[in-house]
């Protein structure tokens, strides 16, 4: 929302209470008709305050800042919201702009309006590191407090919608990136919200600003085949009436022309010229019940053959947004697609006005079943914002999460589950529930077993199989497309190596104790001090940051020995033991990519900051090439024996190319019981060809065993152990 401006010029009292009071008798008349008395005047309390409290400011265009709340409010009127809802709309800049506080529109107007205002208002007196930071923490504000109260984006897009509309007096710079963010943002929630004309106007508006070319071409195109086409629409119009009296069915039937954006869009999506999107035109037939809808459509079709494959029943199976109608697409006169949709009246108010008709129509006992869809949309923000990290990963999965699914499957019992284009069988186990999504290991679609990077069709029955020790894995974020899915990944995978991390960072503080002998262990006094001196907030976090390599260990022990008493050490200081390596810790200790050391290898431990503890060969090259620089961070690490796991290690074996040789190179591979993870080679047409193989082996020995068989085969000429 533009910040107010001063006074561009001298404006009498007299003028700005003349213009407000004519402005206030309108409004007064427009709430009179759904309004009591006592809520019309505690609305007419806040326009008086609140044009009062701009008094003076000025918005960029030079018309009183006033007049902006005002529009809002008209927007709002026009949903028949309720007398708090309008109250905050007036006021919504005030706390802002002005120097009234929350506290005291709340004593005024009441707590419930004074949350509505602070729902809507911006973070302006927090500091953040960038602009894309603050945008971030401001959306994650307001849709926090949407989903504790709807009204509050119903004001905020009826607040930008105004800001659109009068847009052409920023700076071209702000005009665009204002128009981005609404076509990115409030665009799609408002459709996610089910309001269709606040939609299409948020999208048109913020085209004509961000592509201002484009807009102009496109829109002179339609205007000159508007006058071509009229005699076609007409036609078309004229046709579907006529028939519908013919099947004796009562019916509204109106033609519309698409919106710019959506037929620029086609045109992106298809790669398309303006002269091949033949369907700028569609219509629209209005019914009294759902089984007239199904007879209304048999009509049309027997009036114009319809597209195959162009159908799709949206009564059955309602969009997210609560949005019913059915589609078809007919071959008209010369050829022409016609897009028809079939609707009630009802369903008609929804599709328009969206969550807005349960104040619009509040006895449509229909809309019931909508506004339980959009609670369980907004409660799923609740869970978006839990699993996130900070705003800008809270903002990024709204996004994708905002556009509309287009996807129906079903699941073993029937019940169907929305979900965006493109989802696989990973973002149905989360849409299920967060637990059968973290416990997934493989899924049945249709009855046959498929991977879980499967992307899923329409009217696909999908079973998730779940093991009670799965967990989610890090692979699945490269494919997984809700927002949910992907937060919830992430926030288990954080998670778990915050707790590897800190089962790490103990290991590591207890090798670095051990020069010191403490009678005593380090008491919660001593543990405490040193928490409250380094600014961390517990035990856990230190530790954390220690496996993590964001402290060294030796100096957090050298601290903490510093906060013992003397007396209680004795005897003299103890080597420092290695710490023993598993395999099996999971994300805090990492086992090199450049070297992959394996049980047996001499191998040494880094601390690396943001990954814990990686593991390499004693002679790793990246490791030596650091130089002493690096070696405050290295850590003296064993193999415990028999860990028990398999480890991965890669092999070149150059050898005769003959065929049968790849065969016999396996056989040998298995029999000396390893599982072979992948296998490439050298396009080379000559007498010797180049295989590179990625084994299982439990330990060095292990691996000798397999090369001593593979020696044995004649046609393989030299085998080494490849280091990256």
């Amino acid at each position: 929302m533009p910040a107010a401006v001063p006074s561009p010029g001298p404006q009498t009292p007299q003028a700005y209470d003349t213009e407000f009071t004519l402005q206030l008798e309108k409004l007064r008349e427009l709430l009179g008709t759904y309004l009591k008395t006592e809520d019309i005047e505690r609305v007419a309390a806040a326009f008086l305050f609140s044009a009062e409290a701009h008094r003076g400011q000025f918005r960029i265009s030079g018309d009183p800042y006033f007049s902006h709340p005002l529009a809002v409010t008209g927007i709002l009127t026009g949903w028949h919201l309720d007398a708090q809802a309008l109250m905050a709309a007036l006021l919504h800049d005030v706390a802002e702009d002005t120097e009234i506080t929350l506290a005291e529109i709340g004593e005024k107007f009441g707590k419930v309006t004074a949350e509505l205002v602070d729902g809507v208002s911006k973070l302006d007196k927090i500091e953040f590191q960038s602009i894309e930071d603050a945008q971030a923490e401001n959306f994650r504000k307001m849709l926090l407090a949407m989903a504790r109260d709807v009204r509050v984006i119903l004001i905020k897009l009826a607040d930008r919608l105004h800001n659109m509309r009068t847009l052409d007096t920023l700076r071209p710079d702000k005009r665009r990136r204002i128009a981005r963010e609404t076509l990115e943002i409030y665009a799609p929630i408002a459709n996610r919200l089910g309001l269709n004309n606040l939609y299409r106007e948020l999208q048109e508006l913020a085209f004509r600003h961000v592509y201002p070319m484009r807009y102009r071409v496109l829109a002179k195109a339609i205007k000159a085949a508007r006058g071509n086409r009229r005699e076609v629409v007409s036609k078309i119009l004229q046709a579907i009436k006529a028939r519908m009296n013919e099947a004796t069915i009562e019916a509204e039937v109106m033609g519309r022309e698409k919106h710019l954006f959506g037929i620029y869009r086609k045109m992106r999506g298809k790669s398309l010229s303006f002269s091949q999107v033949l369907d700028i035109y569609g219509f629209r037939v209005i019914v009294k019940d759902v089984p007239t809808c199904y007879l209304a459509l048999g009509a049309l079709h027997s009036l114009y053959k319809p597209v195959p494959g162009k159908f799709k029943d949206y009564l059955a199976i309602p969009k997210g947004n609560g949005y019913q109608s059915l589609h078809t697409t007919l071959i008209g006169p010369f050829g022409t697609p016609v897009e028809v949709q079939i609707r009630t009246t009802e369903m008609h108010h929804v599709a328009e006005a969206g969550v807005a008709s349960h104040w619009l129509y509040k006895d449509d006992k229909s809309l019931s079943e909508l506004q339980q869809r959009t609670h369980k949309w907004l409660q799923s923000l609740l869970e978006l914002q839990s699993a996130s990290g900070d705003s800008a990963e809270f903002l990024e999965h709204l996004k994708i999460d905002l556009f509309p699914g287009e996807v129906y499957v079903f699941t073993p019992k029937g019940k169907i589950l929305p979900l965006p284009r493109g989802s696989t069988a990973v973002d149905f186990a989360y849409a299920v529930h967060t637990d059968i999504g973290n416990r997934c290991v493989a899924c049945r679609i249709n009855h046959e077993l498929m991977p879980l990077r499967t992307e899923l069709r329409n009217g696909d029955q999908v079973e998730i199989i779940t093991a009670a020790h799965a967990n989610p894995n890090p692979a699945w974020l490269s494919y997984v497309k809700t927002g949910k899915a992907r937060s919830q990944i992430r926030h288990f995978l954080k998670t778990m190596q915050h707790e590897e991390s800190a089962a790490l960072g103990e290991r590591l503080l207890a090798q670095a104790l051990r020069p010191f002998e403490f009678t005593e262990g380090i008491t919660d006094a001593v543990w405490d001090k040193f928490v409250l001196e380094c600014g961390a907030k517990s035990k856990k976090e230190v530790l954390t940051d220690i496996g993590l390599g964001k402290r060294l260990p030796a100096i957090v022990a050298r601290r903490l020995a510093a906060g013992i008493e003397m007396g209680e050490m004795t005897g003299e200081p103890k080597p420092q033991g290695p710490i023993l390596i598993r395999g099996t810790e999971g994300m805090a200790v990492q086992l090199a990519h450049c070297c992959r050391p394996i049980p047996g290898d001499p191998i040494v431990g880094i601390i690396k900051k943001g990954q814990g503890l990686v593991v390499h060969l004693a002679d790793c090259p990246s490791i030596t090439l650091r130089g002493r620089g690096e070696r405050a961070k290295w850590v003296d690490v064993e193999w415990e024996r028999d860990s028990g796991r398999l480890f991965e290690v890669a092999i070149k074996i150059e050898a005769e190319n003959r065929r049968g040789v790849l065969a016999k190179i396996a056989a040998e591979i298995s029999e000396a019981g390893s599982n072979i993870q992948h296998v490439t080679m050298d396009d080379e047409h000559g007498i010797y060809t180049s295989l590179y193989f990625t084994l299982q082996v439990s330990n060095r020995v292990h691996l000798a065993r397999i090369l001593r068989a593979l020696r044995h085969i004649p046609e393989v000429v030299r085998i080494s152990r490849v280091r990256e």
